[in-house]
C-alpha cells in the first residue's frame, strides 16, 4: 500500500483549497503540504482560447475532461471534478455579505448567529480581495464601509451597462457595478481583462482562476498535488478521536489503496463532497460518520431563492459585450419593519430577450433577406433588462444532504443525495416575498416607459453552502468558527460547508475569507519554523 505523509493533508482543491494552501506556505513555510484531488489537474492554458472557440461554436463544455463520469451526485448544481473546482468556471463576482447576514437571531429573532464579529469577518475580506485580485466601486451605504479599498479600480462598463444604469438609477434605487475578481490592470502575475465576454473560461488569466496558485505552489519542494485520487474514507485513530489516515484510490491504478497521514486534516471540497466524506467514513465506533456528535453532518444545506423579470425599456442595448458584468443594489440588506422581513439584492444585466433576430414576424409570414432585417431592426429600438433579487431563506434541519444507498460509483460507495427545505419561518412569508418583488419589478418598469415582460422564480437555491455548519455550542453544529470540528480536534472543514446559511449575494467571497482566517488557526498548531 502507498503511504504518503506531510504535515497537512487537503482533501480538495478547489479555491478554499488553493488560498489555505498558499496562506499555509506563507505563514509556516517549512511545512509539508499535500492536496489530494479526485479530478484532473487542467493546467493547459495555452490550449484555452481553442476550447473558448469551441464552446462559442459548438456549445461544447469549455473544460473538456472536468468531471469524473460515476461521481456525481443528486441535487448539485455543477459536478466540476478537477484541480480548481467549480472556481474554474466562476463568473469572479465578489461581494460581501453584511453584518445582517451574521446576526439574523439577535436582529430579527430568525434562524440563527454566527460565532464570528462582523470586524473579524470584513477584515479577512480585506484580504480575500487581495488575494483574489477584485476590482470593484464601494458602496454608497455606511453599513457597508470597508476598512480597505479594492485592491483595483472597478472594471469599466460598457455602452450596455451605461444605458442600464441610466434606466436603473432613475428609480431612486442606487447601483454600482457587482466586484469582480478581474484584473483591471496587470495584477499578481496575471493580465489585464481584455473583456472576451467568455467568463466561464479566461483564455488570458484575467480572472482569478484556482489553478495559477497550484502551479505556483508546485514550485516549491515541500508541496505536492495528488490529482485523479479519490479519498473514500477517514479512519480515526484506535483509542483516540483524531483522524490517523485518509484512505484512497488512484484511477489509475483502481485495484491498490493509497493512505495519506498528517498530524493534521483539512476538508476542502466545497458544500457537497466535505460533508459526503465524512457521513462516508462511518465505522463501529462512529456509526453515523464523523464530526457528527451532534447529528448535523450534511444538515442545514442552505442556499438564497431568488426573483427574476425581464424588463423592456427605452435604451439602445445591443448583446453580447461583456453582459456578464452587471449592476447590483445593496439597498435591500436592510430590513425597515423586522414584521415584514424579506432582504435581498438587486442585479441588472442586459438581455437579448425579444430582440433576437427571427424567421416570422408577428403575422406568421416566413422573413428573408431585408424583411428579416427590418424586423429586426425594428424591434431592437428598444432594450431588455434583466432584473434579479437573490433573497435570504433559511433551511430547516432537514435541508440534507444523505447517502444514496440507490446510487454508487465504481468502488461501491453510496453517492450523495441533496434535499432544500426551508424552515417554517422562510414558508410562512413566501406570499409576502412573492408580492414584494412583483411590486418592485412594477415600480423599475414604471420608469424609462418600461413594460414587464416576464416574471419567474427560481426552482432551487443558488450559491449553495452549509452540511458543516459553524457554531459555538457542539450540540448544535460540526465545527467552530475557524472550521476546526468539535469531535476531532486535527479535523478541520473549511470554505462554504461551514456557512450557517447563504445570505442573500453570491457566497464565495464570504468563504474564501473565513477559509483564510481558519489558515491562521491551523498554522497556530505548528511552532514557527
Amino acid at each position: 500500500m502507498p503511504r504518503y505523509e506531510s504535515d497537512v493533508c487537503i482533501i480538495g482543491s478547489g479555491i478554499t483549497a488553493a488560498m489555505l494552501a498558499l496562506k499555509l506556505s506563507e505563514l509556516r513555510p517549512n511545512l509539508s503540504i499535500t492536496v489530494v484531488e479526485a479530478g484532473k489537474r487542467l493546467f493547459d492554458t495555452e490550449n484555452r482560447m481553442a476550447y473558448r472557440q469551441r464552446s462559442i461554436d459548438y456549445a461544447e463544455n469549455a473544460w473538456p475532461g472536468d468531471f469524473i463520469e460515476d461521481q456525481a451526485a443528486q441535487g448539485v448544481i455543477s459536478r466540476t471534478m478537477a484541480v480548481g473546482g467549480s472556481a474554474l468556471h466562476w463568473g469572479g463576482t465578489c461581494n460581501r455579505f453584511s453584518e445582517e447576514d451574521l446576526r439574523l437571531k439577535s436582529m430579527f429573532g430568525l434562524y440563527t448567529d454566527w460565532p464570528l464579529a462582523w470586524a473579524e469577518l470584513e477584515k479577512f475580506y480585506c484580504e480575500a480581495e487581495r488575494r483574489l485580485g477584485v476590482s470593484g466601486e464601494p458602496s454608497p451605504f455606511v453599513e457597508d464601509r470597508r476598512s480597505e479599498p479594492y485592491p483595483m479600480a472597478a472594471m469599466a462598463m460598457t455602452h450596455n451597462l451605461i444605458e442600464l444604469k441610466k434606466w436603473a438609477d432613475q428609480s431612486g434605487i442606487p447601483f454600482q457595478t457587482t466586484p469582480q475578481a478581474k484584473n483591471t490592470e496587470p495584477y499578481d502575475g496575471r493580465a489585464k481583462c481584455i473583456r472576451c465576454n467568455t467568463c466561464a473560461i479566461c483564455p488570458t488569466g484575467a480572472r482569478y482562476s484556482p489553478d495559477y496558485t497550484f502551479r505556483r505552489l508546485l514550485q516549491r519542494k515541500n508541496f505536492a498535488l495528488h490529482d485523479q485520487t479519490l479519498v473514500r474514507k477517514l479512519v480515526i485513530d484506535d483509542g483516540k478521536s483524531t483522524v490517523a489516515a485518509a484512505e484512497a484510490v488512484n484511477y489509475q491504478k483502481p485495484d491498490e489503496t493509497v493512505e495519506y497521514r498528517a498530524p493534521v486534516f483539512a476538508l476542502t471540497s466545497g458544500y457537497c463532497w466535505s460533508p459526503h466524506l465524512l457521513l462516508l467514513s462511518r465505522s463501529p465506533r462512529f456509526p453515523n460518520g464523523l464530526a457528527n456528535s451532534s447529528g448535523l453532518v450534511g444538515r442545514y444545506m442552505c442556499g438564497h431563492a431568488f426573483q427574476s423579470a425581464m424588463i423592456e425599456i427605452d435604451a439602445k442595448i445591443y448583446p453580447g459585450m461583456n453582459e456578464q458584468h452587471g449592476l447590483i443594489s445593496r439597498q435591500f440588506f436592510r430590513v425597515k419593519d423586522r414584521e415584514k422581513f424579506v432582504r435581498h439584492d438587486l442585479r441588472v444585466w442586459e438581455s437579448a430577450t425579444g430582440h433576437e433576430p427571427r424567421m416570422r414576424g408577428a403575422d406568421g409570414r416566413i422573413l428573408l433577406g431585408d424583411g428579416l432585417l427590418a424586423d429586426w431592426r425594428q424591434r431592437a429600438q428598444r432594450g431588455t433588462a434583466r432584473v434579479r433579487g437573490y433573497y435570504d431563506v433559511h433551511p430547516d434541519r432537514d435541508s440534507s444532504l444523505t447517502l444514496d444507498a440507490s446510487a454508487k460509483n465504481r468502488f461501491g460507495d453510496p453517492l450523495p443525495k441533496i434535499e432544500h427545505r426551508l424552515d417554517a419561518a422562510t414558508q410562512a412569508r413566501r406570499d409576502f416575498t412573492r408580492e414584494h418583488f412583483q411590486q418592485l419589478f412594477q415600480n423599475l418598469a414604471k420608469t424609462g416607459n418600461g413594460k414587464v415582460l416576464n416574471t419567474g422564480a427560481g426552482n432551487y437555491l443558488d450559491h449553495p453552502a452549509g452540511g458543516c455548519r459553524m457554531g459555538s455550542d457542539p450540540a448544535s453544529s460540526v465545527c467552530d468558527s475557524f472550521g476546526q470540528t468539535h469531535d476531532h480536534e486535527n479535523l478541520f472543514v473549511a470554505g462554504s460547508p461551514t456557512l450557517p446559511n447563504a445570505g442573500c449575494t453570491n457566497g464565495t467571497l464570504t468563504f474564501v475569507a473565513l477559509t483564510l482566517r481558519s489558515a491562521e488557526r491551523l498554522a497556530a498548531r505548528f511552532a514557527q519554523g
